[in-house]
């Protein structure tokens, strides 16, 4: 029996910046499928209890900024903590994401997945401009005005909307999430529990 794992995910969020090429690595290094599915954070944490980041405590707010440059520092991944452009739109970098993962498959995707959480996290940019994604789309040697012709078509936003819900139905709350054989594993600090199942 092949090995699946499904990755909920939002392109804008720092702790999926910050898992997310230690993900591929493992999945790839354990024989593992990944089943791509970016979603909107936004409408989860509307019914799971989640608040957006200007509408949390001031101590939770602090907190969080020391979390990530304390990850950042460990895993020796270049951050902004406080990056000019965010909080940002995602709506369009997951849409082309899946745009991508339709035409090209899913590691096409996956590596457009980590060129744009690079972008908003290290290198200070735009992912709701849309000729930023194009660029980077493009350094990914994909066709980025293509890529966002298809990002703007019903059967992509249809797909959107079913990951939206899947992770929903799952019980998502946060990001990056996984779920391996029926158990769900959320956040980069919760890889190595991943592994450990991925080895049994």
């Amino acid at each position: 029996m092949s090995k699946v794992c499904e990755y909920y995910f939002a392109p804008q969020s720092p702790w999926a910046y910050l898992g997310h090429q230690r993900f591929l690595d493992l999945a790839k290094q354990q024989g593992v499928k990944i089943e791509i599915k970016p979603f909107d954070l936004g409408k989860v944490f509307a019914i799971s209890g989640g608040l957006p980041l200007a509408k949390r405590a001031p101590q939770r707010q602090a907190y969080r900024l020391t979390e990530m440059q304390r990850w950042s520092e460990y895993l020796a991944l270049p951050m902004h903590v406080q990056p000019t452009f965010f909080p940002v739109a995602a709506d369009p970098a997951a849409l082309m994401i899946i745009a991508a993962q339709l035409a090209h498959g899913t590691e096409a995707a996956l590596n457009l997945s980590g060129a744009i959480m690079r972008a908003v996290w290290a290198e200070q940019k735009n992912i709701a401009d849309a000729d930023t994604l194009a660029g980077l789309a493009f350094d990914c040697e994909l066709d980025g005005k293509q890529l966002l012709k298809s990002s703007e078509t019903a059967s992509v936003q249809a797909d959107y909307d079913r990951f939206t819900n899947e992770a929903i139905a799952a019980n998502v709350f946060g990001v990056p999430w996984f779920v391996y054989q029926g158990e769900s594993f959320w956040g980069q600090d919760r890889l190595d529990f991943l592994e450990r199942a991925f080895q049994k």
